[in-house]
């Protein structure tokens, strides 16, 4: 499955969008962003040994421990490009797999931790 990076960018665009105003009002200082890939340092940070391996990543310090921090860096949250056109079959079935994966690390974003995160990704708004 081939989607040009524009199209991708708007379905991710499109997912953020389509989260309930209670969370779009809460994320704030994270960057969203898409890449072809994870970086090589990422990879070998989670173990993960193929680049096909890793949809997305959230890097940062969740909302909830942010209390008494003082000015932070925006968090940043990574969808990978090609590992979600790999794992899909049809552009519905790509489309769905960005939804789930921007809502996963979105998940993350405000204190989810895997199991939680995962459930996030696959629940209709």
């Amino acid at each position: 499955m081939d989607i040009d990076p524009e199209q991708f960018e708007d379905i991710v665009a499109e997912a953020i969008d389509s989260l309930p105003e209670r969370f779009q009002k809460k994320m704030n200082n994270v960057a969203i962003m898409v890449e072809d890939f994870a970086s090589q340092e990422q990879l070998e940070g989670l173990n993960i040994r193929s680049k096909y391996g890793l949809l997305g990543m959230y890097e940062g310090h969740v909302q909830s421990s942010r209390r008494n921090m003082g000015p932070v860096l925006p968090d940043r949250i990574y969808i990978y490009r090609v590992p979600i056109m790999q794992s899909c079959d049809t552009i519905s079935g790509c489309r769905q797999q960005i939804i789930n994966t921007v809502k996963h690390e979105i998940a993350h974003h405000f204190g989810s931790d895997e199991p939680g995160a995962r459930k996030a990704g696959t629940r209709k708004n």
